[in-house]
């Protein structure tokens, strides 16, 4: 069930220094926040010296507050020369501060202030889950992880080099100081990982030791004789991965560039084959698709993958557009309707009970729906005021450029075949010519993978879906995204897009009238009058085909090795074909889940912390249909 975040309060101590009144204590020190985060948590973990030489570095903190620990620690790594190539800083958070306020409060450390304002401006909307935000060029990765760490450390997947054990203190905060959570923290310890706290209390230092930390102690900050180090017992020290990093991409859609950019992101070499002349040919090709989450009362998985994938999604827009390659899209605004009076109360339910920011979402009734809309509407729905329309090849070409010299495009080359020979993974065309070879081949060919008989495990069904292209004048509603058992956008360059379709095995490629009528019904149904306008016979449009899973849920990770498996067989048991992964199965939201799928899989491959909960990947693990039978007829634009 979703848990709404009770965000903190700003307040202080009669001294000045921020207090909490939940739980009756200082965010830091009285001594200085700065002072303390440089002494126990930097200096605890004998850094910078221990990032130093290394291609990553990743530390785990329990409880972000302020961010001062967090921003003192990124300081200190752009001051260091000898830095390690990438940042990875994870912290869990249950209350965590406004925007607003982190302003107020960052204003007493002038010497961060670049820093803080760079945090703020990424900083995200207050829903529980993982946030991943990239800073500093990319170099430095902040995984803020919104919730009670009792339910999120458990759902980490990482290899923590270094631990910030902070938060309220275990007199006022017993359960973030708690034996379960140190169980996490050697569950997640890298090793040679050493970890650092300001809190020398007994039980903390047999709960600890129990969990196979040796500890120190070593004098402490301001008014505290002394502090705790510590080091995961009998450990031996991390060494870096060696795997050749170049992978092969089959698709150059949403999906193939996606991962390719976030790759290219992390140092590898990509070559990006694609029988099209150009990227986003595909179910790719649209001239503008849907961008906006999809909640639920009971917060399914759905719903928290949609509502990562759309934060996820809106964060590396603006950093392609920050690099300078952005894409072209519209923050308009989507207003997703109600079908029914029955549904129309669920929405406002969700909104009621979950209590989600307003920038994010809120309910609307039928006047303001209308209003918004500029059009008379039935009913009201969901405003998700920072939605849009994207373009799609815009954004596949976005991501390639963002790869830069790391990527080599192999366009209007068909992959025929695919072998595995001494490691690597060969493409071949279909006179038999090598097409290019790696270590690692990345399917994401939509529909395409089902030729391909490695992939033949994957219950990837092709659906067809026809757009609408209606002219339309510049400045004529609507100038939002409106869904209602289907879509209809602003207009975009003289044509606004509605539909689509979605026929399961349907391989044909040629326009229908059936379908537009379909889609000026569906168009009417949204927008009570407006399909009169238009003359099915006369309107043009676009085809594309989709691959669709059979749960809804998009397929990433290493593909499965056998077609069957017992039920009760954990997923890390399922053999897999070595260096062979999949990224499929997007059906209709391919936009919202494709920034956040790249972000995912190269974690995987690179051996980065996670951006998702261990049981959200485990449920876009391809593997999954080996242990339950998939459920039928799922699917479709809503």
């Amino acid at each position: 069930m979703y848990s709404p975040l009770i965000p903190a309060s700003l307040v202080r101590a009669a001294d000045g220094t921020p207090y909490s009144p939940a739980f009756d204590d200082v965010y830091h020190t009285t001594a200085g926040g700065l002072g303390q985060a440089r002494h126990v948590f930097l200096a605890g973990n004998d850094l910078p010296t221990r990032w130093q030489g290394r291609k990553r570095f990743t530390i785990v903190e329990t409880g972000f507050g302020l961010g001062l620990s967090f921003l003192a620690t990124w300081a200190a790594w752009r001051t260091d020369p000898a830095r390690c190539a990438r940042l990875h800083f994870v912290s869990t958070e249950k209350h965590p501060f406004q925007a607003d306020d982190l302003a107020e409060l960052h204003a007493a450390w002038p010497e961060l202030v670049p820093l803080a304002e760079e945090l703020r401006r990424h900083w995200p909307p207050l829903v529980p889950g993982f946030h991943r935000i990239h800073l500093d060029s990319g170099r430095v990765t902040l995984t803020l992880i919104f919730g009670d760490a009792l339910d999120t450390l458990p759902q980490l997947e990482a290899k923590a080099d270094a631990f910030y054990l902070d938060g309220f203190s275990p007199a006022n905060n017993p359960d973030l100081w708690s034996p379960a959570v140190y169980a996490q923290l050697a569950r997640l310890a890298a090793p040679g990982a050493t970890l650092a706290t300001w809190s020398v209390t007994g039980h903390v230092r047999r709960g600890l030791q129990d969990a196979g930390f040796t500890l120190e102690r070593r004098p402490g900050f301001g008014g505290k004789r002394e502090m705790l180090s510590g080091r995961v017992a009998a450990s031996s020290a991390m060494t870096e991965l060696t795997t050749p990093r170049h992978a092969l991409v089959i698709g150059a859609g949403v999906a193939g560039t996606s991962i390719t950019e976030r790759l290219a992101a992390r140092g590898w070499r990509i070559t990006v084959i694609d029988e099209a002349p150009g990227p986003g040919h595909g179910a790719s090709g649209n001239k503008a698709g849907v961008f906006r989450p999809l909640p639920s009362l009971d917060d399914n998985r759905l719903a928290r993958i949609t509502r990562a994938g759309f934060l996820y999604g809106r964060h590396h827009l603006a950093a392609l557009a920050e690099a300078g390659h952005a894409p072209r899209w519209a923050p308009c605004g989507v207003l997703h309707l109600a079908r029914d009076t029955k549904q129309e109360g669920k929405q406002k339910a969700v909104v009621d009970t979950q209590t989600p920011p307003t920038d994010y979402l809120r309910f609307v009734d039928k006047d303001e729906a209308s209003d918004i809309v500029g059009w008379p509407v039935e009913l009201g729905g969901w405003w998700f005021p920072s939605g849009g329309w994207i373009q799609p090849p815009t954004l596949c070409a976005a991501n390639l450029a963002a790869a830069g010299s790391a990527v080599e495009t192999r366009f209007e080359q068909q992959v025929a075949r695919l072998e595995q020979q001494d490691d690597m993974w060969i493409a071949f065309d279909p006179a038999g010519a090598e097409i290019a070879r790696a270590p690692v081949a990345i399917l994401a060919n939509g529909v395409g993978i089902r030729a391909l008989p490695q992939a033949a495990t994957l219950p990837v069904r092709p659906a067809r879906g026809q757009v609408s292209h209606l002219p339309a004048e510049a400045g004529s509603p609507p100038n939002v995204v409106v869904c209602r058992l289907g879509y209809v956008s602003p207009e975009v360059d003289g044509l606004r897009c509605a539909g689509a379709t979605f026929l399961a095995d349907d391989d044909g490629t040629e326009l229908r009238e059936a379908e537009h009528r379909e889609n000026l019904a569906k168009l009417d149904f949204i927008l009570p009058g407006y399909a009169a306008a238009y003359d099915p016979t006369k309107l043009d449009g676009r085809v594309g085909f989709r691959p669709a899973s059979p749960d809804r849920l998009p397929m990433v990770g290493a593909i499965p090795a056998i077609a069957h498996a017992e039920r009760t067989t954990p997923l890390t048991d399922i053999p897999r074909q070595q260096g062979l992964f999949a990224v499929s199965g997007f059906g209709a939201r391919g936009l919202v889940w494709a920034s956040l799928i790249g972000e995912l899989l190269a974690s995987q491959l690179d051996g980065d912390p996670l951006p998702l909960e261990r049981e959200l990947a485990d449920a876009l693990d391809p593997a999954r249909y080996l242990l339950k039978p998939p459920r039928p007829g799922a699917g479709g634009d809503e």
